[in-house]
């Protein structure tokens, strides 16, 4: 359980850096820059998604086919 809250709070901690930078470079001016750190943040969290979820299929996969 301990692993999962503190996951939460590492994708939370990648949110909140990504959108005070996004913000940081839209008022300097540098919209693309901005839309680009903001697509970069969002493959990092959803690769970090993937593997808790491959984590979770395989304690599903070893609880029920006993493997």
């Amino acid at each position: 359980m301990n692993l999962e809250v503190g996951a939460i709070f590492q994708i939370a901690g990648i949110g909140i850096i990504i959108a005070m930078i996004h913000t940081v470079l839209k008022q300097m001016g540098k919209e693309d820059m901005a839309h680009w750190v903001t697509v970069i943040g969002f493959v990092v969290v959803l690769f970090m998604v993937v593997r808790l979820l491959n984590d979770l299929f395989q304690e599903i996969k070893m609880i029920f086919l006993f493997q």
